[in-house]
């Protein structure tokens, strides 16, 4: 099979970056095209000069018409818009899309869905294989220890992230949920302030902690009645995530169309 040709959106961001370095060492993979926003200083620079890794000879463009008439697939760590608009073009060109950007609401979510119906899309909260088999633990031991253990999720990211709580935090969430089987939206707390009251039994709750340059850590606690059970996992370096949608990518190339998850990837359903 002829080497799969990539398209990186949101090239000149951290992830982003880490992705095009990635291609660039991994044989049965090109970089077809890099993406940023229209007005960003990264626009019409060199997408491996940008990144660290050297030459490659793909200029940073604003143009993603022109940029999947010679690509297979996207990999995407954009932003919530630019993702709903590249779901839309990847559906058009019946073309693999995956999708590690955060902050997505329930009607970009929706879109996402649609736009399945005709692209091979891969959407992950979080695209390590760690962090996908800690979500398999949470709902598991979701499901064993039952409603008398309350259930919070720590995460700790960054200064410059700007969405919360995270997608990975959402992710595992979504996990202790199927395990107690009850909806998330219906059980999170995501804040809390002053004079709150007791705790609500069933919910599962949220705290957000920014500072640093930390790449991600998660932690999901089970405090039940004399003992506390803690899952945690920590990312150390971005490439992890890079790896894994690089992975997923390949996994996608000539299945049927649809909505898949890293659980799908790496054969954990």
């Amino acid at each position: 099979m002829s080497e799969m040709r990539l398209i990186v959106a949101g090239a000149a961001g951290r992830m982003g970056c880490s992705v095009i370095e990635l291609i660039a060492k991994t044989q049965g993979v090109t970089l077809a095209a890099a993406l940023e926003r229209p007005g960003s200083a990264a626009l019409g620079q060199d997408a491996g000069i940008y990144a660290g890794c050297g030459h490659l000879g793909v200029e940073i463009s604003s143009d993603p018409l022109t940029a999947a008439l010679a690509a297979d697939g996207i990999i995407d760590f954009s932003s919530p818009h630019a993702s709903i608009e590249l779901a839309a073009l990847a559906a058009q060109a019946r073309m693999v899309h995956v999708i590690g950007t955060t902050g997505l609401s329930a009607d970009d979510r929706d879109k996402i869905e649609a736009a399945s119906h005709h692209a091979t899309i891969v959407q992950s909260g979080n695209m390590s294989l760690g962090v996908n088999l800690l979500a398999g633990l949470v709902e598991k031991v979701a499901l064993a220890l039952g409603p008398e253990f309350d259930i919070e999720i720590v995460e700790m990211h960054h200064r410059m992230k700007v969405d919360a709580p995270s997608g990975t935090a959402l992710l595992l969430g979504e996990a202790a949920a199927r395990g107690r089987g009850i909806v998330l939206a219906e059980q999170s707390v995501k804040s809390r302030d002053g004079h709150t009251g007791a705790r609500s039994e069933g919910a599962i709750g949220f705290a957000a902690l920014r500072g640093g340059t930390v790449v991600g850590d998660h932690s999901v606690i089970f405090a039940g009645p004399g003992e506390r059970l803690e899952l945690t996992h920590k990312a150390e370096d971005r490439t992890i995530f890079a790896r894994g949608a690089l992975r997923a990518a390949l996994w996608a190339r000539g299945r049927k169309p649809g909505l898949y998850t890293m659980a799908d990837v790496l054969g954990l359903k």
